[in-house]
């Protein structure tokens, strides 16, 4: 098995557990704004100012380390990178060890675990077009998907031709999943949502959970038609309000 199918196999695995490095709340408290491209250990003691206490948990992503820090009810992932905060992003509270989280964050958690199928099956589909790639490509590839989904600058003082494909298919997921938590686009019915999901998986050959609803219009009489996007592609899904999928169709 290439490191490219071992890394899919990893991924996916991982979904089930809930492990992702960050939820799909990728959005900077305005509170904490101004430490983004701050030195860490500097920033630290800002926060700790603040009123953030860090956690145990710490994790590795990439060429960075994301760590989770909290003030009460609030919670937030910071992804650190050469010295610096790359990125802050508000996290769901079970992200950060409470275990009495809200059915608000249990759902953030399980929608960053699809996240996590979403590169598993980019980078399936990328070696697919590249004939199953050599291990560093596939390492590079990864690491640009994941500072694009998690919010990161463009690391063109290490650019390679992996991790640049891989920073644009990750920016195309994270327009993907910003779309999909919409409130307008969360208004459809669950049922729907998770049936046009699991039918645009399988329509475009992906494993479960690659696909997203970001686009709805309500056709009247219980109906809908959902826009889904599985990575860079697109479907129409027709479906009922209680998850019946009537067709599902290229966009």
């Amino acid at each position: 098995m290439s490191f490219g199918q071992k890394t899919v196999v990893a991924l996916a695995t991982s979904v089930f557990v809930l492990t992702s490095p960050v939820s799909t709340w990728a959005q900077t408290p305005g509170a904490l704004s101004d430490l983004v491209d701050a030195r860490a250990g500097q920033a630290e003691g800002e926060l700790q100012r603040r009123g953030y206490q860090a956690t145990d948990r710490s994790e590795v992503v990439g060429d960075g380390r994301l760590t989770y820090w909290r003030k009460g009810d609030d919670c937030v992932a910071i992804m650190t990178r050469d010295g610096r905060y790359a990125s802050i992003n508000r996290a769901g509270r079970s992200e950060c060890g409470d275990r009495h989280s809200s059915s608000g964050d249990n759902a953030a958690a399980v929608a960053a675990g699809v996240a996590i199928v979403g590169l598993a099956a980019a980078i399936a589909a990328h070696n697919n077009r590249h004939h199953d790639a050599d291990e560093n490509h596939d390492r590079e590839y990864q690491r640009g998907y994941q500072a694009a989904l998690y919010g990161a600058d463009y690391d063109d003082r290490h650019e390679t031709e992996g991790y640049h494909e891989g920073y644009l298919a990750g920016e195309d997921e994270a327009r993907n999943r910003r779309h999909s938590n919409s409130r307008w686009v969360q208004g459809a019915p669950p049922a729907a949502q998770q049936a046009c999901s699991r039918s645009a998986d399988e329509f475009q050959n992906r494993p479960y959970g690659s696909s997203v609803p970001i686009g709805v219009r309500d056709l009247g009489r219980g109906e809908y038609e959902l826009t889904m996007a599985t990575g860079s592609y697109r479907s129409r899904c027709t479906v009922s309000a209680s998850g019946d999928v009537r067709a599902m169709n290229p966009y």
